[in-house]
């Protein structure tokens, strides 16, 4: 007898593909849309004699609480919405696919989109519906109040912007979604992963439109503010709803350290928001030189990504991996992004390197 332990693990799980993490090592890092600017040598010292007198024998405690304060006065909480605190938006996620598996259920999400929203539903044992964008990489309004009709999703994930495509959708056709999914007691959850590069934000409406927005929630991250090692993310909505999906949080998912360097960072918010200022100023510098590129074609970009159409992306892929610059092949991940790279923004050095190889490789 040699029993296989293997056979205890679910056959759809041992099926999937766990989440791909490049090898980075001696590379210019431009596949996972990271800040790439440090903290100043200043700050640096500051942030570790605060973290060296954290008490880490002992469980997180009254921090996390002063964290979320210092969150719900960062985003200006809209009267009657609570905050609750995942290690990471993908955390969040999860718990909410767990707090939503009802027999029959169903996550919805457009596509190409973040691959969190059908792993999570995969996971959970629900089934996902994916909803093709056009091919100008807009939302398909009458396909997904088809397929939102049809299905009536417990979850509908509207990211915005958009990951790779990094561009805003039209913000009636939002409406007229969450609107739908209040017709059949759906959630809807506005993933603003990438707000610090973004002209808009969903909090807004959220802020303005309440009644509207009782079955919306809002996720944001730190980890595109500046903290992505940090693992802190964020869900805001109506106080009711919120209530039900912390009850999923693990005690103590976010540790007394990543605390304390989240409340260093908003007590250092425009530092952080400088470095965002940048970025979004390289970004427009580097879509005006792809643009120049014969046969290089960038997408507009509300993010800290730039996604790009090249002749051949695995050729282009490899050339720049030769030569030092790592970034993310997409073009396999959906049609609509065949023959496509998504280019993380980096520092004008690093952007300026990215283009000289991108040339050489093409």
């Amino acid at each position: 007898m040699n029993p296989n332990p293997l056979k205890t693990i679910r056959q759809d799980v041992q099926s999937m593909h766990a989440y791909a993490v490049q090898d980075s090592t001696g590379m210019v890092k431009l596949d996972a849309m990271e800040n790439p600017f440090a903290l100043p040598p200043a700050l640096q010292a500051e942030l570790g004699a605060r973290l060296g007198s954290v008490a880490i024998n002992r469980y997180p405690g009254a921090r996390i609480d002063d964290l979320k304060r210092a969150l719900a006065h960062y985003v200006d909480l809209p009267a009657g919405c609570d905050l609750m605190l995942g290690n990471g938006s993908d955390e969040l996620i999860s718990l909410l696919a767990m707090g939503c598996d009802l027999p029959g259920a169903s996550i919805l999400a457009p596509l190409p989109g973040f691959v969190m929203y059908a792993m999570s539903a995969q996971l959970q044992g629900l089934n996902f519906v994916g909803v093709p964008l056009t091919s100008e990489f807009e939302l398909d309004e009458p396909a997904m109040l088809t397929a939102m009709r049809e299905h009536k999703p417990a979850i509908t994930y509207i990211a915005y912007p958009n990951n790779p495509t990094a561009n805003l959708w039209n913000a009636d056709t939002i409406r007229r979604l969450i609107a739908e999914a209040a017709d059949f007691g759906g959630l809807v959850v506005m993933d603003e992963a990438y707000q610090p590069f973004s002209s808009q934000s969903w909090l807004n409406e959220i802020r303005s439109q309440p009644a509207a927005h009782a079955h919306v929630l809002l996720m944001r991250t730190l980890s595109k503010f500046g903290l992505a090692g940090v693992r802190i993310g964020y869900m805001v909505g109506a106080q009711a709803l919120v209530h039900e999906v912390d009850k999923l949080r693990p005690p103590y998912n976010v540790s007394v350290l990543n605390a304390e360097c989240a409340l260093f960072a908003l007590e250092h918010a425009e530092v952080f928001a400088s470095q965002a200022a940048q970025i979004r100023e390289q970004r427009t510098l580097l879509i005006d030189a792809l643009r120049a590129m014969p046969g290089v074609t960038p997408f507009p970009s509300e993010a800290n990504m730039v996604l790009v159409r090249v002749p051949d992306a695995q050729r282009c892929f490899d050339g720049l991996k030769a030569q030092g610059i790592l970034v993310k092949n997409v073009s396999r991940m959906h049609p609509l992004l065949t023959h496509c790279l998504r280019l993380t923004v980096g520092t004008p050095s690093e952007n300026a390197q990215l283009l000289r190889a991108l040339q050489t490789a093409l």
